[in-house]
């Protein structure tokens, strides 16, 4: 650079040097010195050549005042009349002048009469009427990329026929990174541009560069000149394939079928011919597995599936893709393409117990885990979210653990062993994949027992019907409890409350199992001494804890036909059952001779007593009553008849196996007296008495008929709308005798029973305390427990 500049200013005082030598000559041969501009118009006043010299101008012209010149076509002429001179044409100084730095027009005026010459001088300015001009307009340089940095290339200058400042000043070089400008000053010669190379190229990165070089003279504005320079790279083998992209990553289909495109990888080389043309292999690090998989073309680039992909067994695989140019010495690029298997629904979710308590006590609070539930689908994604859930009819439900995929079964409402001790669980699980798959898992949860129930007895209050003479030591009856719990929670002991009271004095007598709830009575009944009773037993659990119901035990002691009537009229002193009646001879047919009178101790049908005459002297003479015991005369006794006749009677009573006793009575006849007349009257307001007395008792007897008549309906009534069978169990008597006391029987058990008396109603039963002598109807309400009936 400082040669450059001292170089440039050497050249600078030579001009200047030159320009004084030139102005001094001037001087010394010329008198007058004038400048104009090139490209000056036609008839431009270059200067007043007399009034300059002093020159008359009134004798110009008569002295042939002119220009000498040697040239056909002169560059100036002068004006004869005024000295003044002018341009002829324009001039060019480029022309006139050439390369010369200065530019004089020497101009030979003469004068004749005297002869007179005088020189002009004139300068003739160079403008700025030319543009820079490069030899070439375009150049091509051939340059190979190996070439170092630094290495020059000389250029051809560009030519200005203008001069001085005008003239070429400076190139200018277009922006670009490989190349600079340098110039060179060969002074005459010019400026010389040279190219340098400040940057290696790269045929890949770009095989030829595309330069303007530019000319600038010193013009304002200056002018300037182009020149195109097409540098062409020669291209090396220096570059390796280059993939189209950094990574390249695909998503494909499990289970796709064989010849499936895959991706099609793309290299490139920027080198020429064969060092840039490029074949595809795998690297040399890819696995069996992968060549059994996948294939590629060589030539294209393509990867196409070869064999059968699981997304379960591997979801990517990355692939070393080598690309190869073909040079002498090929260089290789390795690039990995990772393929991603995409999952496709194929898996149905797997459900697996984890933890699982088989057995949950049915006191469990709501929210007790039985058992933890993982679940697993093999799947990936929206196929391999799952989803699990369980019926809506059992008192459990699925809850979502923390974890993913883990559900708690648990339960969501209270349990109860005694409506359901067993639940057979399926728990579904499906999937969100598309189809959706799903899968299902029972499993079997036991709900074990808890003593949450007390022993419940079959009926309540027990009514229990006892026929008196039992056998002392033997069951008699038996309460039964149940309870709904299991093992030792359902096992019942039972017992009798003893509390020593007077009312409960009857329970000394009364044993009970304590396993099966029979009762045995350790003495036996007697119906005369006792009727009813009533007792409470205990039913207990040996659950933990504890848990026990009682229940009331009534009990009534059924009448066996175990006393035979006792004849209380007639009655003789000595104790004997013979009396004798005297009657008057006359009386009328119909008159009561007496009545005998018994009593059973018995009640009931067992109680109820029939007279009938056993044996009689004439049977035309006397009849008795079978229900009253009345003796009447059927008619007059005549004077044939015997004066003493005996009857004897048969008292019996009802039973199943009638018990009897038997009264004599011997009827004298005598004679009328006044004595028996007060006899006859007494005997006849007994007799009315009598006939009173039958009187209300056929009243009653016929309304209580009515109210059996009542009842019977209400019976039929009742089997008409139960299915109970009560005819199996009520029968009526078939051997009625005609009695106004009507019989009903019953079975309990293996037993056969007979109810006795005067229009008892199906149904009725006995009220405890009333010394069986007061019917009630059943509560028709309690249709689903069993009727009892008795008398």
């Amino acid at each position: 650079m400082e040669q450059r500049g001292h170089e440039k200013g050497m050249g600078r005082r030579r001009d200047v040097i030159c320009i004084v030598v030139l102005f001094l000559w001037s001087l010394a041969s010329a008198q007058l010195r004038y400048s104009i501009s090139e490209e000056t118009n036609e008839g431009t006043v270059v200067g007043n050549i007399a009034k300059d010299l002093g020159l008359d101008k009134s004798t110009l012209k008569t002295r042939k005042y002119r220009i000498v010149s040697s040239g056909a076509e002169p560059l100036f002429h002068v004006n004869q009349n005024d000295g003044i001179l002018y341009v002829s044409r324009k001039i060019d100084r480029e022309d006139v002048c050439a390369k010369s730095s200065t530019c004089v027009i020497n101009v030979k005026t003469v004068l004749e009469n005297p002869l007179e010459v005088h020189y002009v001088g004139v300068d003739v300015l160079d403008i700025n009427d030319h543009a820079p001009v490069f030899p070439e307009e375009n150049k091509i340089l051939e340059i190979s990329e190996s070439v170092l940095p630094g290495a020059r290339f000389q250029l051809k200058p560009s030519r200005d026929l203008d001069s001085g400042q005008f003239s070429v000043q400076q190139y200018k070089l277009n922006h670009n990174d490989h190349f600079r400008l340098e110039v060179r000053d060969k002074g005459d010669d010019g400026k010389i541009p040279i190219l340098v190379l400040q940057k290696a190229l790269d045929r890949e990165a770009a095989h030829s560069h595309s330069l303007v070089l530019t000319a600038l003279d010193g013009g304002k504005p200056p002018k300037s000149g182009d020149m195109n320079i097409l540098v062409n790279v020669l291209d090396v083998n220096d570059n390796t394939p280059i993939f189209s992209k950094d990574l390249y990553s695909v998503k494909l289909n499990e289970n796709a079928p064989v010849g499936t495109e895959v991706i099609q990888v793309n290299a490139t080389d920027p080198d020429h011919s064969q060092n840039g043309e490029v074949v595809y292999s795998f690297g040399n690090s890819v696995s069996n597995n992968v060549f059994n998989l996948f294939d590629i073309d060589q030539l294209t680039g393509k990867i196409t599936v070869k064999g059968l992909l699981d997304y379960e067994q591997k979801d990517k695989y990355e692939i070393e893709i080598q690309a190869s140019d073909r040079g002498l010495a090929p260089l290789t690029t390795e690039k990995s393409v990772i393929i991603k298997i995409v999952d496709v629904n194929d898996n149905a979710p797997e459900i697996e117990v984890t933890s699982f308590s088989s057995s949950i006590p049915e006191d469990s609070r709501p929210g007790t885990t039985v058992a933890l539930i993982s679940v697993n689908d093999l799947d990936s994604g929206v196929n391999g979210k799952v989803i699990c859930s369980l019926g809506d009819d059992v008192p459990f439900a699925l809850s979502p653990s923390l974890q993913d995929k883990m559900y708690s079964l648990v339960t969501k409402s209270p349990l109860d062993r005694e409506k359901q001790s067993q639940y057979e669980l399926t728990i579904t699980a499906n999937d969100a994949g598309q189809p959706p798959l799903s899968s299902e898992k029972t499993i079997s949860v036991t709900v074990s027992d808890v003593n949450d129930n007390s022993p419940e007895f079959s009926l309540s209050p027990y009514t229990f019907y006892v026929t008196e003479g039992n056998s002392p030591g033997a069951s008699v009856f038996a309460v039964k409890a149940s309870d709904r719990d299991e093992n030792d929670n359902a096992r019942i002991s039972y017992h009798i409350i003893r509390d020593g009271s007077e009312d409960n004095k009857v329970t000394s007598f009364l044993n009970i199992n304590s396993e099966n709830g029979d009762i045995l009575a350790l003495k036996s009944f007697d119906f005369e001494t006792l009727k009813t009773f009533q007792f409470q037993v205990v039913a207990s659990d040996l659950g933990t804890p504890l848990l026990s119901n009682n229940v009331t035990v009534n009990v009534f002691i059924l009448d066996q036909n175990d006393n035979a009537p006792v004849i209380l009229y007639p009655l003789s002193s000595n104790g004997s059952t013979k009396g004798v009646e005297e009657i008057p001879r006359n009386v009328n047919a119909g008159h009561l001779v007496t009545k005998v009178r018994a009593y059973d101790a018995d009640i009931g049908y067992n109680g109820w007593l029939l007279f009938s005459l056993q044996e009689v002297t004439d049977h035309s003479l006397f009849a008795l009553d079978r229900y009253t015991g009345q003796i009447r005369t059927l008619r007059s006794f005549t004077e044939t008849d015997e004066a003493e006749h005996k009857l004897v009677i048969l008292v019996k009573d009802n039973g199943n196996v009638s018990l009897s006793a038997t009264a004599t009575v011997i009827v004298k006849l005598v004679e009328p007296k006044e004595a028996f007349a007060a006899s006859d009257v007494k005997s006849a307001a007994k007799d009315d008495e009598d006939s009173n007395i039958i009187f209300y008792l056929m009243i009653t007897l016929g309304a209580v008929s009515v109210l059996f008549l009542i009842s019977i309906i209400v019976l039929i009534a009742m089997q008409c709308s139960k299915s109970t069978d009560y005819t199996s169990k009520y029968l009526p008597e078939t051997n009625y005798d005609g009695t106004l006391c009507h019989s009903i029987q019953y079975r309990s058990g293996e037993k056969r029973y007979m109810l006795v008396g005067p229009r008892m109603s199906i149904g009725s039963t006995i009220v405890p305390g009333s010394h069986a002598n007061t019917l009630v109807l059943p509560d028709r309400r309690r249709a689903s427990e069993e009727v009892r009936h008795l008398c």
